[in-house]
């Protein structure tokens, strides 16, 4: 059996020590023309951690992965799979609750 190629060896350890659930940590490796593209899967739960605040932490990740890329010649990209039933966008309240008083906005607007 082949030894997992460094890039992915490398993901999974930054990875599993961001998350609380370094168990559910999943890492592919696809190589085609275009480089190579590492996709990696987490616990729902974690996926807040992963990305990090305006995405800083995944492109940090990103930053890293890119950098080990350039050492052995190649294009490395990096995809964070959306986990199955992961919880959607939150609404806030002008969203959840359409205006009641759409038309008396606009009443003041007198033409």
């Amino acid at each position: 059996m082949a030894e997992a190629p460094r890039d992915v060896d490398f993901l999974e350890f930054i990875v599993k020590a961001l998350v609380d659930h370094p168990e559910d940590v999943k890492v592919d490796r696809q190589v085609d023309e275009m480089g190579v593209l590492l996709s990696v899967k987490v616990n729902p739960e974690d996926m807040g951690q992963l990305i990090g605040k305006q995405g800083s932490t995944a492109k940090a990740i990103r930053n890293l992965i890119r950098i080990i890329g350039l050492k052995n010649h190649a294009r490395v990209n990096l995809k964070i799979e959306e986990p199955e039933g992961g919880s959607p966008r939150k609404k806030t309240e002008s969203e959840e609750k359409p205006s009641e008083t759409t038309t008396e906005d606009f009443e003041d607007f007198k033409i």
